[in-house]
């Protein structure tokens, strides 16, 4: 244990040695490094430290180039010096050291002289004569030394020592009992010290020299004699506000200098003050710009700005108390002034004083609110930031009332009422709040949202804190509800309002007296007006829905009496519907349901009033407020309802007309949100007043505009005209929709057919805008909707012209039969959307639709599923109309079941196009909608009607579903449902059965869905007499019973196995279709096969082929019907792939098979390389008998026909393993460039493919066959056998066991084949278990072969055991990786550490605990690697085995851990960027195991990840602190052979080229030594000698250098480096 404290101390001080020399490094980067870590570690043991510099500055600058950094580490130890340590003796041979290097220069260098200067200083805190006396050594010495003493003298004198004594001084005196504390030596010594400073150091050049001077003076101005601090005052004045002026920390010293200063000079007890007003006005105008610099609002500022303002302001407050009313008057003056900071400056400071000076100022108090209300409409942002806080103050100590005060409240309102769209617009901010040429956006933007915030705080503080601001505000903030540039500012003024009203009513004084004898604020119908409206969007900024509901409650009693009512229980409902906004935007129709509950809100609000004047009084509001909103916005569209809903509630036809032709003249056509809320708002006024309407719709039409002339001549002119009339034919046509939606019903049947009869829609049919089109067809749906409303009340009647307002809406819709389905935009698919819902309600009403309109229709709508799926929202909404409107169309367009059963299988036949499509996505549509009309066909036929199935929306009509219920129960059943035979069942089942089996999750789905809906309605509907025995009930309920499972298993489970569903559904199928049914279906599937294989025969393989042959024929024997059977044969016949018969006896071709192959193992390739028992030549004959024998066998397979497949199928294994064997020989030949026999060889190999049917394997050859790389032909080894498992995986077991034995034969290339087949077989065995312990052994006993390849390959069988089988054998898989990692050759190292990272998800922690520590050290000698595939592979491996910690070796493990640290820290930087990612990887895996706390935070942030350099070397530097820090239990063994380690390292990097490199292992080193021990137990050659005086023989346990090294017996870098390895 001495032995190891020794290695480690005289490795640590080998590293000081090696710190101390980097010191001299050509990188800056590096010799920084070095000086931090020396300054550092220089604390723990300074005469060490001291002892290694003095050592390397013995030769001066000339043998070493960076005296600088030596005498910087010099200075850190000697102020580290304990006193007791610093003797006079010692600390002279230092000083010496540093004045002789200064002295011997002749040249004047500011670096290295500055450095000897802070050590002279240094010891001088230790020993202040001894410096003086070196220093006065050189005065009369060389000229050139002469300014280095005297910087000496500089830095000395600005240590803080005289600022440090007036401290202390003013700590006496305030303790002292007497009147004159100091006797007359002292004040002569300060008296001189004080001059000293005026006159010599605040003159200084040096910045730190002049701020410390007056940051001492600052501390001694109280202390010396009036006379000489106002004899002092010009110079000391002008130095202290040059430094104001400087950065945040030398101006901050100089505030407070100067603020004690104006203190002692101007508030003394002694006497008046020292200086006039006029005198400090140099101080005033250098100062209030600063105060402008410093009261910045971002984070910069908080700390350092704050507190230089702060003392700024006390500077003020001292001259405000000694001249207030000049104060006052220069500070009003100022704020005349045009320089902005100077107006800032003076608005801060009279925020900061007027409390301050209250009494002092009250007579300013006119000029203080002139200046207030000259400044309010100034241009500048900053002014307008501290006029808001200033007005605050001011209101806050009764400055503002009267007509100035509104003006103030005004100023915080407008600017409160700044909204996030201004402070995106420039033209708005230019143009409403800063009407300046000189706007800047980027400067003005940066705190125009700050300052809306102020005003926001500002006007609440007015309205909840300063009871006396209530006189001026209410009711004045009533008038700011109105105007239109304040609406930003309504959530605001509606919480000022609030906590008003709150104050009021606790004081029981009514608010309306107040409002009623107020002339000038807006009547009560106005107010509500304007907030009614402004509840349009929830989601407004500053929840200002929730506080207009709020402040319209506390508002109540200015309004009608019952509102206040009413209000109280209706409020409360819709502030719960806002309250949260992320739930309401999850709603995609939040803002129309929001729409609704206000247009609700108001007319029940009229309702509880119930008096017409008001209600006119409250239309003339609304009325007014057009202007207050643009017309493109939502509020604009909304007033329009709320006008609409007051007029229906007015019996004033006058009064009505008049505002319907204000509404219109407010409207703009040409904005459909807007065009939107007329027609709505117009629709509410036809509730009670259709006629009027009507009448007014009709005169519009009229005077609109343009004849067919003049439309027709405005093509020729400005496209706008065209669009002005579409736009005005489209409100129109809203107009009459939305009337017809929302007249009574008892009055609108004659409306609508006069409407209908007039033909005004066609009129509209030439409309060119989009959305003007589907202003048009929402407006025919409203109608339909209309007629459905009133059947729903009752009045049922058809509607006239159904079918022509049908052609209208597919005309509108844009649809031809030219059209091109891939020339789609999103408004024309939107349009055809809105299209598709109003043809649903139209062929929903009655009449019935007529045959060709239904045909009209599904032609013009089905060709809709093949339009792309993009853009997805808009399509899929479209598909889903569709499918309603088919469903629709299934249920109007029927008079009984057997015609409703037609128009289903009509609509489905249309359908079978997409379903079959060739397409997913077609498929998928055609699919879901079959399944969907079906679910409505079944509700038609139980007699139940909802909802369309699960597709979302699917919803119908309640008029058609009562109609079809009143005709269903006035029929017999009989009559009603359709047989089932009409559903030709068969031939439906059929063609969807296919579909079961789809490449499609969801077509899967919805096919087996359909066939199970199918035969659910088949078992509820009559057969036929005839076929009605040939159903067997309990069986068929049981089928069905079965199919449904299986489609509820199928919607839960998508992982299910599809033969195993499509098997069951096709037995299910079986069991549920009679006999009829079943040759339906059959002659289906037949004519299915015939035109595919007509079709598309081409694209099969033989094998299809033939399967699909021998299927018919056998079906065909079964078959006892005759013309089902001629069908069969029909299909057959088509099928010609047989040329002829094979003519050869079958034992014959088998024995020529045998022969061949034979002779193919027999002979061996001779390649001139030494290999065991192989001889060295082979003659040319043997090539020509391969040759020749490769010959026979292809052309046995190409042509022996029948019989030759049928051997070659019986013998594949032989024929599969002799080829193989026989591709590593003759690769190994075409190396040689001897390529004629592998020519041959793939020839046969392609042959043998299309022999067996294996197309895949002979595209491999075909694509890598000729490939001659030893790499590239044992992949094509291995994929061809995992090709040959996957397709023939009964074939595996005997191709293994030929394989396995060709393992021991002499030639090296057969070998390599056979391991590299072997090594991918070995995974498909997974039920022949004594094969694969066979082939283990095998494997496992030619790891030791003498080809490296072999070897390899071997254990990359090993580790590809099945995972079912891997725990049986993962302790022998795991002792031959170990054994290989150790292999000569690295090819074989590197494939055993792949198999380690591979096998370790499968090992369990007994398998790998006997040699986990075997396994670690391995993959250390690894990780030194020239290789980086090996490097970054070690590495991984040494990672995952971290998982494996935790068990009984834990203890050691964590010690490999700390061993191979050091390593992975200095690889987290290496060059190749997977060895990089492989040891971040594992640090983070290794981490938690390393029993110290925090280091997975570390590891987490950025710059662990970071390939930069500087980013690595900060990561190891707070790696250093964390682990010295954060785990004191091992840091002194962990650091010892850290330190170890990094001594070397460090030594051997100090010649790296990379610089960065050397700078992070030196900041590295030095924090490891910082946090040992260890160097303070080392003394140095001073501590020797003064010990050697000192004690003759005590025992002592500290050990010198030398000794260190005697101890342990050499040099610590052998240990170092063995440690390292």
């Amino acid at each position: 244990m001495a032995s190891s404290s020794a290695a480690a101390s005289a490795a640590a001080l080998e590293a000081v040695q090696v710190l101390v020399a980097s010191l001299a490094d050509d990188s800056l980067v590096a010799r920084d490094a070095a000086l931090a870590a020396l300054r550092d570690i220089a604390p723990l043991n300074p005469m060490l430290v001291l002892d290694c510099c003095a050592t390397v500055s013995r030769g001066g600058r000339r043998r070493f180039g960076n005296m600088a950094g030596v005498f910087l580490v010099m200075a850190s130890a000697v102020r580290a010096l304990d006193h007791s340590h610093a003797e006079r003796e010692f600390l002279r041979k230092i000083a010496k050291i540093a004045t002789a290097e200064i002295v011997r220069s002749k040249e004047f260098n500011v670096d290295w002289q500055r450095a000897g200067a802070s050590l002279l200083v240094a010891i001088g805190s230790h020993d202040p004569d001894l410096m003086m006396e070196e220093i006065f050594l050189h005065f009369s010495g060389p000229t050139s030394a002469l300014p280095a003493m005297l910087q000496i003298l500089a830095d000395f004198a600005s240590a803080e020592a005289f600022k440090c004594w007036c401290q202390a001084a003013w700590q006496y005196l305030g303790d002292a009992s007497s009147e004159l504390p100091f006797d007359t030596d002292v004040m002569s010594f300060m008296n001189s010290v004080f001059e000293l400073l005026i006159k010599v150091w605040t003159g200084s050049r040096d910045l730190k020299v002049r701020s410390s001077s007056v940051e001492a003076l600052g501390e001694m101005v109280g202390l010396v004699t009036r006379s000489q601090l106002k004899s002092a005052l010009p110079r000391i004045i002008p130095t202290m506000l040059d430094l104001c002026r400087k950065d945040q920390e030398v101006a901050f010293v100089a505030s407070h200098s100067l603020h004690n200063l104006l203190n002692a000079s101007l508030l003394s007890e002694s006497g008046p003050p020292l200086l006039d007003f006029e005198e400090l006005t140099v101080i005033l105008v250098t100062l209030l710009p600063l105060v402008f610099v410093n009261n910045g609002k971002d984070e910069h500022y908080a700390s350092k700005g704050l507190k230089t303002y702060n003392e700024l302001q006390r500077c003020f407050l001292v001259i405000g108390l000694a001249y207030p009313e000049d104060l006052c008057m220069f500070l009003l003056n100022k704020c005349k002034s045009k320089d902005e900071a100077s107006i800032v400056g003076a608005l801060s400071t009279i925020k900061h004083l007027l409390p301050r000076l209250l009494e002092s100022w009250h007579t300013k108090q006119a000029p203080l609110v002139e200046i207030v209300k000259s400044l309010l409409e100034h241009q500048s942002l900053a002014i307008r930031m501290t006029l808001a806080e200033l007005i605050v103050v001011m209101a806050s100590h009764c400055y503002l009332s009267g007509q100035p005060a509104e003006l103030a409240v005004e100023f915080l309102v407008r600017h409160s009422a700044i909204t996030d769209e201004d402070l995106n617009d420039l033209g708005t901010l230019k143009n409403e709040y800063f009407q300046d040429k000189r706007f800047e956006m980027k400067v003005s933007l940066a705190g125009l949202s700050e300052l809306r915030a102020v005003c926001e705080k500002g006007l609440l503080l007015l309205a909840i804190t300063i009871p006396e601001m209530e006189l001026v505000l209410w009711p004045f903030i009533l008038k700011l509800i109105i105007p239109k540039k304040y609406t930003g500012a309504v959530a605001t003024v509606c919480k000022c309002i609030t906590e008003l009203c709150r104050h009021k009513l606790s004081q029981t004084n009514p608010l309306y007296t107040e409002f009623n004898a107020s002339n000038e604020t807006p009547n009560p119908e106005d107010l509500f007006a304007r907030l009614v409206v402004l509840l349009h969007n929830p989601l407004a900024r500053g929840q200002l829905a929730t506080q207009i509901l709020t402040v319209l409650c506390y508002l109540g009693p200015l309004f009608p009496r019952n509102l206040s009512l009413f209000w109280q229980d209706e409020v409360p409902k819709m502030k719960a519907y806002i309250s949260d906004p992320e739930d309401l935007k999850q709603d995609s129709t939040y803002q129309e349901i929001w729409d609704d509950m206000i247009i609700n809100f108001l007319s029940e609000s009229l309702d509880v009033v119930n008096d017409t004047e008001w209600a006119i009084s409250l239309g003339d509001a609304f009325a007014r407020q057009y202007d207050l909103y643009a017309i493109s916005d939502g509020h604009a569209a909304l007033l329009h309802r709320c006008l609409g809903m007051l007029l229906q509630k007015v019996d004033d036809r006058v009064y009505v007309s008049e505002k319907i032709d204000w509404m219109y003249r407010h409207s703009s056509m040409s904005i459909p949100i807007n065009r939107l809320g007329l027609a709505q708002g117009i629709g509410l006024v036809a509730a009670s007043h259709l006629d009027t309407v009507l009448e007014k719709l009709k005169n519009i039409l009229d005077n609109a505009g343009l004849s067919a002339l003049q439309r027709f001549l405005s093509f020729f002119s400005f496209g706008a005209k065209v669009e002005d009339v579409d736009d005005t034919y489209a409100a129109l046509a809203l107009m009459y929709g939305y009337a017809a939606r929302y007249a009574p019903s008892t009055v609108i049947e004659a409306r609508i057919n006069a409407l209908v009869g007039t033909n005004m829609l066609g009129r509209l049919l030439h409309i060119q805008n989009p959305t003007a089109k589907q202003a048009v067809i929402t407006a025919i749906d409203l109608l339909g909707r209309a007629v459905i409303t009133a059947a729903e009340m009752g009045i049922s009647f058809p509607l006239k012209r159904r079918d022509q307002l049908l052609e209208y809406v597919l005309t509108l819709m844009g649809r031809d039969q030219s059209d091109d389905l891939t020339d789609f935009n999103s408004e024309l698919l939107y349009t055809q959307s809105v299209a598709l819902s109003a043809c649903t309600t139209l062929v929903s009403l009655e009449p019935r639709l007529p045959m060709e309109t239904r045909n009209r229709v599904m032609k013009a709508t089905l060709v809709f599923f093949a339009l792309p799926t993009e853009p997805s929202s808009i399509v899929e909404s479209l598909i889903t109309n569709l499918i309603i409107l088919l469903g629709a169309i299934l249920l109007t367009s029927g008079e009984d079941g057997r015609s409703r059963a037609e128009q289903l299988l009509h609509i489905l036949r249309q359908l079978d196009p997409y379903v079959s499509s060739s397409l997913e996505h077609q498929r998928r549509r055609g699919c879901v909608a079959v399944q969907e009309v079906l679910l409505r066909f079944r509700n038609l036929c139980s007699g139940g009607f909802g909802a369309l199935g699960s597709y979302p929306s699917f919803t119908m009509n309640k008029q058609i579903d009562q109609g079809g219920s009143r005709s269903l129960s006035s029929l017999p059943s009989a009559f009603v449902l359709p047989s089932r035979d009409s559903l030709s069942l068969g031939e439906r089942i059929m063609a969807y059965l296919p579909h079961c089996a789809d490449t499609d999750t969801e077509v899967r789905k919805a096919a087996i869905q359909i066939i199970s809906v199918f035969f659910n309605i088949s078992l509820s509907l009559p057969k036929q007499k005839a076929y009605a025995n040939d159903i067997d009930l309990e069986s068929s309920y049981s089928a069905l019973s079965s199919l449904e499972e299986l489609v509820s298993i199928v919607r839960r489970e998508a992982s299910v196995d599809q033969m195993e569903v499509f098997q069951r559904v096709v037995s299910s199928v079986c069991i549920l279709l009679s006999k009829d049914e079943v040759k339906q279906s059959a002659d289906a599937s037949i004519q299915a096969i015939i035109v595919f294989i007509t079709r598309r025969g081409k694209e099969l393989r033989e094998a299809d082929v033939s399967r699909t042959t021998q299927s018919l024929l056998s079906s065909a024997v079964s078959f006892t019907d005759k013309d089902s059977r001629q069908e069969v044969l029909n299909a057959v016949s088509i099928i010609d792939f047989v040329d002829h018969a094979f003519s050869q006896h079958k034992e014959l071709a088998l024995l020529f098979l045998e022969y061949t192959l034979s002779i193919l193992h027999k002979k061996p390739v001779t390649i001139n390389s030494s290999e065991k028992g192989e001889t060295t030549s082979e003659s040319s004959a043997d090539d020509c008998i391969l040759q020749a024998t490769m010959f026979a066998l292809n052309a046995f397979m190409r042509g022996g026909g029948k019989i030759g497949k049928q051997a070659v199928e019986k013998s594949y294994p032989s024929v599969f393993s002799g080829l193989i064997l026989k591709l590593g020989s003759l690769h190994g030949l075409a190396e040689l460039g001897r390529n004629e026999l592998l020519r041959s060889l793939l020839i046969a190999f392609q042959s043998f493919c299309e022999c067996v049917g294996d197309v895949e394997m002979g595209k491999i050859f075909a694509r890598d066959g000729e490939q001659t790389g030893k790499d590239k032909w044992i992949d094509l080894v291995q994929e061809v056998a995992c090709s040959s498992s996957v397709k023939r995986p009964k074939e595996v077991m005997p191709t293994c066991v030929i394989l396995s034995k060709a393992l021991n034969r002499n030639q090296r290339a057969e070998r390599e084949a056979a391991a590299a087949a072997l090594s991918e077989f070995i995974r498909h065995i997974e039920e022949e278990l004594t094969l694969l312990g066979q082939l283990v052994e095998e494997l496992c006993q030619h790891v030791s072969d003498d080809s490296p390849t072999v070897r390899s390959l071997c254990l990359r069988g090993l580790v590809q055991i099945p995972e079912s089988h891997m725990l049986k054998y993962i302790q022998q898989v795991l002792g031959v990786i170990l054994a290989l990692l150790e292999d000569p050759n690295e090819s074989v190292q590197l494939t055993a550490v792949q198999c380690l990272l591979t096998v370790l998800n499968l090992s369990e922690q007994d398998a790998v605990d006997p040699i986990l520590i075997n396994l670690l050290i391995r993959l250390r000698n690894l990780q030194v690697s020239m290789n980086t595939k090996m490097r970054s592979n070690a590495f991984a491996a040494y990672g995952a085995l971290s998982a494996y910690g935790v068990g009984l070796q834990r203890t050691a493990f964590i010690e490999q851990i700390h061993a191979t640290l050091p390593r992975l820290i200095l690889h987290l930087h290496d060059d190749d960027l997977s060895v990089r990612l492989a040891c971040r990887n594992t640090f983070q895996l290794l981490a938690p195991l390393m029993e110290v706390d925090g280091l997975s935070l570390l590891l987490s942030k950025q710059y662990f990840t970071s390939d930069r350099r500087s980013d690595y070397e900060d990561f190891i530097k707070d790696l250093a602190r964390q682990l010295c820090r954060l785990s004191p239990a091992r840091v002194d063994s962990y650091l010892e052979s850290a330190i170890q380690v990094f001594a070397t390292l460090v030594g051997r990097m100090s010649q790296s080229p990379d610089a960065i490199v050397r700078a992070a292992a030196s900041s590295a080193l030095g924090i490891l030594i910082n946090r040992s021990n260890m160097l303070r137990s080392l003394i140095s050659r001073f501590e020797r000698a003064e010990s050697s005086r000192n004690s003759q023989g005590g025992d002592s346990n500290a050990k010198a250098p030398s000794e260190l090294q005697e101890e342990t017996g050499g040099s610590p870098n052998d240990a170092q480096v063995e440690q390292y390895r």
